[in-house]
């Protein structure tokens, strides 16, 4: 298997550099790319996010993007307002499938998305990202415009912590890097369960593109589970080959607190449960603690299970594909 992952490596990592746009607009002939970006309170960096894109990616000397669209899932401030200003076209989570009550979680908006973008490749860039580069999107859709192979790209980067960047504090010492919930729940859970995975740098990463082909045959869960849970439904619908990741440098973005993270942890290992035994069981709880005035107080969360299917099922979806 360690030779398997090996080859993997050699076959399907690159760098962004290894496509330069010209390659990639060359290749790009007929095929339409639509990105997403699933956004909830994110009036601080969305609007910079869109403007980017739409700067260096969508004009006529550079018409790689043809459809950009945020999904808003319910913000109280002014996302859409800002996203819609700087060019993006912003659609309520609740308007798309009416039929289907939205439940909290952003596999749900990546799922609905599918029902309101059309592009043959369709990439997820998260709405929260600070310093963004448009290598964030060549990067991970290049391989699917240039090799017809390819299904799924992940993208893959440095991490820094807060303020610190790729290579530790200023002051030295251990390097700060983000991703811990990757370290501590997804890698170990890829390495022993699905060990083909193991060659990806960043699993649960939310900048990733994949031929709509491909996703509308995947069930999405609707939490935080998604990533982890798409990666593995992907390598055995279409197998390891077909998926690639690039390296486009660093990322960084608002950091969750530590409550937030034993949540999202919870789910990913939920996401890894199901996809390990699809029996009966019970759906399971997290329960937390705060220091309150009598001591430490317990909170209990149910965690994100719930998945939706794959939206080729779905009636409304089926019917638009037909028109």
């Amino acid at each position: 298997m360690l030779e398997e992952v090996e080859r993997w490596l050699d076959r399907r990592s690159w760098s962004v550099a290894d496509r330069p746009l010209e390659r990639i607009l060359a290749a790009k002939r007929n095929t339409k790319v639509s990105v997403v970006l699933p956004a909830l309170n994110e009036e601080a960096t969305v609007g910079d996010i869109v403007a980017v894109i739409r700067r260096e990616l969508m004009t006529e000397a550079v018409p790689l993007v043809d459809e950009l669209v945020v999904i808003d899932s319910g913000s109280t401030d002014r996302t859409a307002e800002v996203a819609a200003a700087a060019g993006a076209r912003v659609v309520a989570r609740d308007a798309i499938l009416p039929r289907i009550p939205a439940v909290p979680g952003k596999g749900e908006v990546l799922w609905r998305s599918l029902m309101v973008t059309s592009g043959d490749v369709v990439c997820f860039v998260d709405a929260d990202l600070r310093d963004f580069s448009a290598d964030f999107v060549t990067g991970i859709v290049g391989p699917l415009l240039t090799d017809p192979d390819v299904e799924f790209v992940k993208a893959m980067y440095d991490r820094p912590f807060g303020d610190a960047g790729p290579e530790g504090p200023a002051s030295g010492g251990t390097p700060a890097q983000g991703g811990r919930v990757t370290e501590l729940v997804a890698r170990p859970l890829l390495n022993l369960h699905w060990p083909q995975l193991a060659g990806f740098v960043q699993p649960l990463g939310g900048e990733y593109a994949a031929r709509r082909s491909l996703l509308e045959r995947l069930p999405f869960p609707v939490g935080y589970g998604v990533e982890l849970g798409l990666l593995v439904d992907a390598l055995h619908t279409v197998g390891l080959d077909a998926l690639a990741q690039v390296d486009v440098g660093v990322r960084k973005h608002r950091h969750q607190d530590g409550q937030a993270l034993g949540r999202m942890a919870a789910a990913i290992y939920r996401t890894a449960q199901l996809r390990l035994s699809r029996g009966h069981l019970v759906r399971p709880r997290l329960t937390q603690f705060e220091r309150g005035e009598k001591g430490f107080e317990p909170t209990t969360y149910a965690v994100d299970t719930e998945e939706r299917p794959p939206m080729a099922d779905i009636a409304e979806y089926a019917r638009r594909r037909v028109a």
